[in-house]
């Protein structure tokens, strides 16, 4: 008598193996997946020095904004303006000023309720005149303790 064989075997791979491939599987694709690089627009900020300079000779030019307000001048004596008329300010302001970028600051305020579009705005207007943004965002305060 003849035993007859069962040849359709089902053939399994181990499974320790599968937690390996796995996780190999989920390496390759995290290396492989590209990351979106930030956007936005490039600024320099600049940076402060060890060494205390002299007095400066001119103020820099200062531009406080909000939600609904933008004004423009040197420490004090801020003018309001509005959204239509600072480029020509802006532009009026920096005329005066020689070609250095240290002479060319334009330190920029602004409050908590500010909209972003109105900042970029702002800011990009500032740099197509050809000043160089700096940020306020805390200024040095000096307590006297008696």
């Amino acid at each position: 008598m003849k035993i007859r064989r069962n040849t359709n075997l089902l053939i399994e791979p181990p499974a320790v193996a599968t937690g390996d491939i796995a996780f190999n599987l989920l390496v390759f694709f995290l290396v492989c997946a590209s990351s979106q690089p930030d956007s936005g627009r490039r600024q320099e900020l600049p940076r402060s020095e060890q060494e205390k300079h002299q007095k400066q000779e001119k103020k820099n030019i200062e531009v406080s904004m909000g939600r609904t307000t933008l004004s423009i001048g040197e420490e004090g004596n801020l003018v309001e303006t509005t959204l239509t008329d600072f480029p020509s300010r802006i532009r009026q302001s920096l005329s005066t000023r020689s070609a250095a970028k240290e002479d060319r600051i334009v330190v920029v305020r602004s409050t908590k309720d500010t909209p972003y579009e109105r900042w970029i705005t702002v800011t990009g207007m500032i740099e197509s005149a050809g000043g160089v943004i700096t940020l306020q965002l805390q200024e040095e305060q000096e307590i006297l303790i008696p």
